[in-house]
């Protein structure tokens, strides 16, 4: 009998149990790998953020301080002067800051420094600065925690931080890309030596003006000699503050050059010999320009 050959039929795959185990392990890993970045680091791992970049450019300014700020004694005795301000002046001869970088400066530059302010007065207002979102602000305040009647009068280092520190969280949580220069409180001990070779200039400072600092500003004994470098080292603390407050912000700019800038008797106010002139206002609008110009982070 003759055989006959069955054909050959195909073989069946069968996807048993362990071939889902397999097809279960290559969908894990396509994931895994999925999940991972571009440069092959953890899914778990944080990334870093980027740096804040610095713009040189404002296009709106808000000025925060005391009497500096504002021109006090720069015009008249004992007035406020705004158009010679070294952040927001409208005066030429100063070429403020708003001048130099805001287009529009009559409409998108503000001034809400005040005569007699002392640190503790700045967290109100970064309040008032906070409803114009500006791009840039601007602070320099200290002076009067150190220019008190007397030296034990001054306003403590650790206070001063504070409120500094406070100041900088709240103008953070309302504005986060606002950019803040913060000069330093000028040496007045040198404004004090300048100013005391006018004999009017002593005859205003009985007024009480800066009284720590100021006060006998002819009496050259020891004691008087201590008082002021007292006062000095209570202002070198302040900027010290300031700059480690600042430098913990990666758009913040403190300018120490404020303390260190060697003003001159024909930089100070005709008034008092003691606050900044329209001259002494225009060299703090240029040592501010140069620090917020300069590029870089």
């Amino acid at each position: 009998m003759t055989r006959i050959d069955r054909p050959v039929r195909p073989r069946r795959i069968r996807f048993g149990l362990r071939s889902s185990r397999t097809v279960a392990l290559v969908s894990a890993l396509v994931i895994a790998l999925a999940s991972c970045g571009a440069d092959g680091g953890h899914p778990d791992k944080p990334h870093p953020k980027p740096t804040p970049v610095w713009h040189t450019d404002p296009h709106s300014i808000a000025a925060l301080g005391d009497s500096i700020t504002v021109g006090f004694d720069a015009c008249t005795l004992l007035s406020d002067c705004p158009r010679v301000s070294w952040a927001t002046g409208t005066d030429p001869q100063v070429d403020s800051l708003a001048r130099r970088l805001v287009d529009r400066p009559a409409t998108h530059s503000w001034n809400f420094a005040r005569t007699g302010a002392l640190m503790s007065d700045l967290p109100d207002q970064i309040s008032d600065a906070v409803a114009r979102k500006p791009e840039l602000v601007t602070v320099l305040i200290g002076a009067n925690d150190a220019c008190r009647r007397e030296v034990g009068a001054m306003t403590p280092k650790a206070a001063f931080r504070a409120d500094f520190a406070r100041s900088m969280k709240r103008l953070r949580r309302a504005l986060p890309h606002t950019q803040v220069y913060v000069a330093a409180v000028p040496d007045l001990l040198r404004l004090w030596s300048e100013g005391r070779k006018n004999p009017l200039g002593k005859q205003v400072w009985k007024l009480g003006i800066c009284g720590s600092m100021l006060r006998d500003p002819d009496d050259l004994t020891k004691a008087a000699q201590d008082r002021r470098a007292t006062v000095r080292e209570q202002v070198m603390a302040y900027n010290s503050a300031l700059a480690e407050v600042c430098g913990k912000d990666p758009l913040c700019r403190f300018d120490k050059s404020v303390f260190d800038y060697r003003f001159t008797g024909r930089q100070l106010s005709t008034w008092d010999w003691f606050h900044p002139g329209a001259r002494g206002q225009k060299e703090l609008a240029a040592l501010a320009f140069r620090t917020i110009s300069r590029a870089g982070s």
